[in-house]
């Protein structure tokens, strides 16, 4: 690891001379790697213009209805010039833009997409990591001798995407991943950025630091306190400081921030759980309409553990009550679970260990992890050992 390089000079070697080699080091691996990052411009909405001619160069919104506790799933660029951004409660929405067209969402015609666009990136390399169903890193850096300039291939990528499928997509060029991602971000839509190495180093000093990976609107607020509004005022602290004020992630900063990152892009992903929850259309305590509610989350899960071929060891209750407050109650059993059978028997355990009843609540979600493909074997008594 670059760290290691960096620590192992600067506690043998006048720190002149160790920060001499560093850089040296950095350029050398700076001058190795391309990595892009490819994010579509506003994916759900520019799917649903795309299939409907009426909705195209209008406020769209997919998500739920205006009268609905549902949210903006996503929304067109038309719309955000309203303020409006997914997550949105859709009844502010529409107090933004009273004009505004609601549509729900078509996942499966947003895979279907997704699909073909991960298609198009592996037409150009085997080293593909999709974040989601719209964005993905790119490793390019061994097609050198066909594209010398991933600039320019992200661009035809661009372009090819747009040709094939009338839907438009910003990339960002570096030689790392969170270089690259920032860089996508900077022009859209529609829009390629690149940040050589040479650059590199300026670009993250001028970076405001919520812009960082990591950096939410918490961890932003006790950064600004602390005096770090930039990048800049990142770089003057050391790894332990980060580290005690912030934890695990301070390390990932301190290296970041100095254009450290070493992350490989990785092909296979391996999913961590698989789950199902809904939004209540109004808060609730009845524990009769609770339990059917949770029987329906149970058989949606089953069917998509059937369908992906898995199962679990670990089930997990997701609760959000009126205020907002979110909790999760977790049960690991000793043999994994693949059906209603298997899970539906944690669930009166799992509800006792919340205030399920008699706080009203207005999220309820299921899911497991611990993910184990499905195997047909004589299937063993669960036994249930931590509640968590």
């Amino acid at each position: 690891m670059l760290c290691h390089f960096l620590s192992d000079f600067t506690n043998n070697c006048s720190l002149k001379h160790s920060l001499k080699l560093f850089e040296g080091r950095i350029k050398r691996m700076c001058n190795t790697r391309k990595i892009i990052h490819i994010d579509m411009d506003a994916f759900f909405a520019s799917i649903e213009q795309k299939d409907h001619v009426s909705f195209r160069g209008k406020p769209l919104i997919v998500g739920g209805s205006p009268q609905s506790r549902g949210v903006v799933a996503a929304c067109s660029y038309e719309a955000r010039k309203f303020g409006i951004h997914s997550a949105m409660p859709c009844s502010k929405a529409v107090r933004l833009c009273p004009e505004a067209i609601f549509t729900p969402p078509r996942m499966g015609r947003y895979v279907e997409i997704s699909n073909q666009i991960m298609g198009i990136f592996r037409q150009h390399t085997d080293l593909v990591e999709p974040l989601s169903l719209d964005e993905a890193f790119l490793d390019v850096t061994h097609i050198g001798e066909k594209h010398p300039s991933a600039t320019l291939l992200a661009r035809h990528i661009c372009q090819q995407i747009y040709q094939e499928l009338q839907l438009t997509a910003s990339a960002g060029i570096s030689y790392n991943k969170f270089l690259a991602k920032v860089a996508s971000d900077i022009n859209k839509p529609h829009g390629i950025t690149t940040i050589p190495p040479k650059t590199a180093h300026q670009f993250l000093d001028a970076l405001p630091i919520r812009k960082f990976f990591g950096v939410g609107q918490v961890t932003e607020k006790k950064m600004r306190q602390l005096g770090i509004n930039t990048g800049s005022d990142l770089k003057k602290w050391d790894a332990e400081r980060l580290v005690f004020h912030f934890g695990k992630i301070g390390s990932f900063l301190h290296n970041i921030v100095r254009g450290i990152d070493d992350r490989p892009v990785e092909p296979v992903r391996v999913r961590k759980s698989i789950g199902s929850e809904t939004t209540l259309p109004y808060d609730t305590d009845d524990l009769t309409e609770i339990n059917k509610l949770l029987a329906e989350l149970a058989d949606d899960l089953e069917k998509t553990l059937l369908r992906k071929n898995k199962g679990g060891y670990t089930l997990t209750l997701k609760v959000r009550y009126k205020d907002f407050t979110t909790i999760t109650r977790s049960i690991t059993v000793r043999t994994a679970m693949f059906s209603v059978d298997d899970f539906v028997p944690m669930l009166p355990g799992l509800l006792a260990a919340t205030q399920v009843g008699t706080v009203k609540i207005r999220l309820l979600g299921l899911s497991i992890s611990k993910l184990v493909d499905h195997i047909n074997l004589p299937r063993q008594l669960k036994l249930p050992f931590m509640y968590e």
